[in-house]
C-alpha cells in the first residue's frame, strides 16, 4: 500500500483482502471529494470497521457525513460497547433521529427508512411548493423522488411527483395536484414484505406511516436493492445448509465459518445414519442378490437430485410471491407430473445402460434384464417420491411458521436418501422374488 497511485475503484476492488491498517492508509490517501464518495458506497459494517479504526476526530466528520438511517445501520454493526460513543459523536437532532430509528428491529420497515424527506402542506401554493423545494432539495438529494403533503399532526395526506408541480400554475395549492391514493408500509412490516411491495408497484420511493397514519420517514430503492440482495444471500445460504453468515466470505473469522457449518453438517450426518440403518434392514436381500448393491448410489442420489432441484424452486417461488400456500395442491399436481416424466427420462437411461454392460461385458448374470427392470422402476418411484418431498416439505414450513428456506437442499436430499432405499428394495423384492431373492 506504499504507492499512493491507485483509484478508488482499485481500493474498493482490493478492500475485502485488505487488513485494517491498509484500508486505513488506503482511504487516507484519498482526496476528500474521492473519499467521500468511496465512504458512501462502503457497507455499513466496512463503515463502521473504518470509522472505529480512525482517529476520534476523523470518527466524528465521517459519522455526520451519513443520513440518519445509515447512522442507525452503523451503530448496529459496531460492538455494543461502542455503540454510545458513536451516538455521542452526532448533534442533538441527529442523535434523537438515529435513536428512534434504532428502537426498530433492523429487519422491519422503521429500521430501513430514512427520517429526513421533503413534505408539503395541502394549503400552499405550487409556485410557494417549488420555492420552497428548491431550497429543501439539496438537503436531500436520495429523497427528491416524490414530495409527501401532511396535515399539521403529520398525518400522510397525499403525494406530489416534481414533474406535476412544474407542469402546474403556480398559483394552483397543491391540494389540486396532489395524488391521495398513495401506497404506503407499516413501520413494522418485514423487510423482505416491503421488498415485495417495491416490486409489485414499481415505485423508486415509499412513505412509511404508524398505527395512525402518521408518516415517519421513506425507504428507496437503494435501500430495498440492499435488502433483496441480503435475503437472496440468506436464503442461498440456508437452501446450502449453512447458518447465515453475518458479513462476507472472507472476512468471516475460521472459527465462527466452522461453527456456522457444522450444526446443519452434524444433523445431516445424523440423518445419514439412518441411510446405513435401512441398508441393514435389507441386508439379508442384499447378500443373496450382491448385484442390488452396485445400484444403491445411482438410486439415492436421483432421488436426492430431484427433492433438492424442487424444493430450490419452490422456496425461490415462495420468496418472489409466486406461490403461496393456498397454491400447494397445484405445485403438488404440477410435481407429479414433471417426477414422473424425470424418472422415466432416467430409468431409460439406466435400462439403456444396465442392457449395454450386459452386452459387452456379462456384467449382470443370467437375470439381467429383471435387475433392469428393478433399477428402472426404482428411479421412476425415487424421482417422483423427491419431486414430491421436495416441493411439499416448503409448505409445511411455511405453514408451521418456519423459514421456508430452513428446507434446505440436503435436508431434502438426506429425507429422501431413506425413503429411496426403501423404495428400491421394496421394488427388487417384488420383480426379483423367485430369481435372485
Amino acid at each position: 500500500m506504499a504507492d499512493k497511485n491507485f483509484t478508488p475503484a482499485e481500493l474498493y476492488e482490493a478492500w475485502p483482502v485488505l487488513s485494517m491498517e491498509e484500508k486505513v492508509e488506503g482511504f487516507e490517501f484519498l482526496q476528500r471529494e474521492e473519499a467521500d464518495d468511496f465512504f458512501l458506497q462502503l457497507s455499513a459494517r466496512d463503515r463502521a470497521q473504518l470509522a472505529l479504526a480512525l482517529a476520534p476526530g476523523e470518527r466524528r466528520l465521517w459519522i455526520r457525513l451519513l443520513a440518519p438511517d445509515d447512522v442507525a445501520d452503523l451503530i448496529q454493526e459496531a460492538p455494543p460497547e461502542e455503540r454510545e460513543n458513536l451516538l455521542a459523536l452526532l448533534d442533538d437532532s441527529t442523535r434523537r433521529e438515529v435513536k428512534g430509528l434504532l428502537d426498530y428491529a433492523e429487519d422491519e420497515a422503521g429500521g430501513l427508512m430514512n427520517t429526513r424527506y421533503s413534505r408539503l402542506r395541502a394549503d400552499m401554493t405550487v409556485g410557494e411548493a417549488i420555492a420552497y423545494l428548491r431550497k429543501d432539495a439539496r438537503q436531500r438529494e436520495q429523497t427528491v423522488y416524490y414530495v409527501y403533503v401532511v396535515d399539521a399532526e403529520e398525518h400522510l395526506l397525499g403525494v406530489v411527483s416534481f414533474r406535476d408541480l412544474i407542469v402546474t400554475a403556480g398559483d394552483k395549492h397543491v391540494s389540486d395536484v396532489m395524488r391521495t391514493e398513495v401506497i404506503s408500509a407499516p413501520d413494522d412490516l418485514d423487510q423482505e414484505a416491503l421488498s415485495q411491495l417495491f416490486m409489485r408497484h414499481h415505485l423508486l420511493m415509499m412513505p412509511i406511516v404508524d398505527a395512525e397514519g402518521r408518516i415517519k420517514g421513506v425507504v428507496n430503492v437503494n435501500d430495498i436493492v440492499q435488502v433483496v440482495q441480503e435475503e437472496a444471500t440468506e436464503d442461498i445460504q440456508k437452501i446450502g445448509g449453512v447458518a447465515t453468515l453475518e458479513g462476507p466470505y472472507l472476512q468471516i473469522p475460521l472459527l465462527l465459518m466452522i461453527r456456522k457449518r457444522a450444526g446443519w453438517l452434524a444433523a445431516l450426518f445424523l440423518g445419514e445414519m439412518l441411510t446405513a440403518t435401512a441398508m441393514g434392514q435389507f441386508e439379508a436381500e442384499i447378500a443373496r442378490a450382491v448385484v442390488l448393491a452396485l445400484f444403491v448410489p445411482l438410486i439415492i442420489s436421483s432421488g436426492g437430485n430431484s427433492g433438492s432441484q424442487a424444493t430450490t424452486l419452490v422456496i425461490r417461488a415462495m420468496a418472489l410471491g409466486e406461490v403461496r400456500i393456498r397454491d400447494w395442491w397445484r405445485v403438488i399436481r404440477r410435481e407429479l407430473i414433471t417426477g414422473l416424466g424425470l424418472g422415466l427420462i432416467l430409468a431409460s437411461i439406466g435400462l439403456v445402460r444396465i442392457l449395454t454392460w450386459q452386452g459387452l461385458f456379462n456384467a449382470y448374470g443370467e437375470h439381467y434384464f429383471l435387475v433392469a427392470l428393478t433399477v428402472a422402476l426404482s428411479l421412476v418411484g425415487v424421482v417422483l417420491w423427491g419431486s414430491i418431498a421436495g416441493s411439499i416439505l416448503p409448505f409445511i414450513l411455511r405453514a408451521l411458521g418456519f423459514d421456508p428456506a430452513s428446507a434446505s437442499a440436503p435436508f431434502v436430499a438426506t429425507l429422501v436418501d431413506v425413503t429411496g432405499l426403501i423404495i428400491y428394495f421394496t421394488i427388487a423384492d417384488v420383480v426379483l422374488r423367485g430369481t435372485l431373492l
